[in-house]
């Protein structure tokens, strides 16, 4: 008979920065060369174990299901089990996860221009191409240095450039953005770290 491995703990499916990530840590006493395959279930088809390609006997201790899942707005879990030669353990298994309702949103990348008296200010998400499809949003904040008077743009398309006059404004501008996403109430990343820009600047 196969002797048996422990199996991974602390299987956690994970919502994280966009992606629907599951990852586990090895199991107490595990051999230095083992490796790792993981299946998933969703609420649509319980019982039906699918698998995951890309992470069949990898030695990696996560894998990434966002493009993998059958439908966003399902629950699914999934459950990883530890393999070396002859040996393996048994399956170790996930809460149930939706990527729709538990996403957790990443600040995004703030791209900003200034041309003309005018600041061209664009946002860019680390998507996965799965799920560029839902209608992800960003909320823009200028400020200048130093003052807590901040003007809000809001809900802004996430390919949409925003432009702002610039004309009247003389100094150290900041900028911060989050991501939003609206599905049963509205969530959000927390704000982007400050880009500034020195403006209408003489000398």
């Amino acid at each position: 008979g196969h002797g048996q491995l422990p199996p991974p703990q602390n299987v956690t499916l994970l919502s994280k920065d966009f992606d629907m990530i599951l990852t586990w840590t090895p199991g107490e006493g595990s051999p230095p060369n083992v490796t790792y395959t993981v299946r998933y279930e969703s609420q649509e088809r319980m019982n039906k174990w699918m698998k995951v390609p890309h992470c069949k006997n990898t030695h990696r201790t996560f894998c990434n299901l966002t493009c993998v899942l059958p439908s966003l707005f399902v629950k699914v879990r999934a459950r990883v089990k530890a393999v070396s030669g002859q040996l393996w353990s048994p399956w170790a298994e996930s809460q149930f996860k939706e990527y729709y309702l538990d996403v957790e949103l990443a600040p995004p990348v703030l791209h900003v221009n200034v041309k003309e008296n005018k600041i061209h200010v664009n946002a860019s998400f680390p998507l996965a191409t799965c799920v560029e499809s839902i209608s992800w949003m960003y909320d823009l904040n200028l400020w200048e240095a130093g003052s807590d008077d901040k003007k809000q743009y809001e809900g802004i398309f996430r390919k949409n450039t925003v432009s702002i006059d610039a004309t009247a404004l003389r100094g150290n501008y900041c900028l911060s953005a989050r991501s939003s996403f609206q599905n049963i109430d509205f969530k959000h990343s927390k704000f982007s770290r400050p880009v500034c820009v020195l403006l209408n600047h003489k000398g």
